[in-house]
């Protein structure tokens, strides 16, 4: 009994102490669209699509690096923008379809700005780099947090209830190693997507609970925030 309460105790104090490798971000894509209208992506953003009730992706960031091998020209066409000029990513067909919904910002060219910043850091090929982002997009979709998400739309959702949509979906602690983004639209504060922290090995198959586990805790920042519906209101 005193043996499995020490591992408990060495437990919590390795996740007080974790350190964040990479950062997993999504995105709320009606929040995101109801403050960028301007975008590709945001133009035909309609109700019946699945990045109206579901987390769309963003990128997975290797802390403190970027641009890792990248030309300086590319580099600074890149931080320019005008994305979708960039040189096309070598990507099976597969891989390039799912992306093309499960990222709607690929429509602007985010995967490529994506694959220069973070993704040349990542230490693997551009299909395998977005391969694990759709799994993990794919374990967050299927958990507690889609559920709630899907469940406010129209309404607020708080910290204290997506930090326990996080402890049921992927174990206690989890929701201490996220971040909300949130932006006012109008008198409104929408969300428009999440931060999570990772750590460990996320090339090979493990899943998001341990890799969130091991993190380092951080601020939440966005107390509350609406969840926004399709289409600008």
């Amino acid at each position: 009994m005193v043996l499995a309460s020490a591992s408990a105790v060495f437990a919590q104090e390795a996740q007080r102490q974790g350190k964040t490798d990479y950062i997993l971000a999504v995105s709320w894509q009606p929040g995101f669209c109801e403050t960028r209208p301007k975008r590709k992506e945001c133009a035909a953003q309609a109700g019946a699509q699945r990045d109206a009730t579901h987390f769309s992706l963003h990128g997975l960031w290797p802390m403190k690096k970027s641009y890792c091998g990248v030309a300086a020209d590319i580099k600074a066409r890149d931080r320019k923008g005008g994305w979708t000029e960039l040189p096309q990513l070598a990507m099976t067909t597969e891989t390039a379809a799912r992306l093309q919904v499960a990222m709607p910002g690929t429509q602007s060219g985010l995967d490529r700005h994506q694959w220069l910043r973070s993704g040349t850091c990542y230490g693997g090929t551009a299909d395998h780099y977005f391969q694990t982002q759709l799994r993990f997009l794919d374990e967050l979709n299927g958990s507690a947090v889609q559920a709630l998400f899907s469940g406010r739309i129209g309404r607020e959702v708080t910290e204290a209830e997506v930090k326990q949509a996080f402890d049921v979906g992927f174990g206690e602690g989890a929701g201490e190693r996220v971040r909300m983004r949130c932006e006012k639209a109008g008198a409104r504060n929408v969300i428009t997507g999440l931060t999570i922290g990772l750590s460990g090995d996320v090339s090979g198959a493990a899943g998001l609970s341990g890799l969130v586990l091991a993190a380092g805790r951080t601020d939440f920042k966005c107390p509350r925030g609406v969840v926004d519906a399709a289409g600008i209101q």
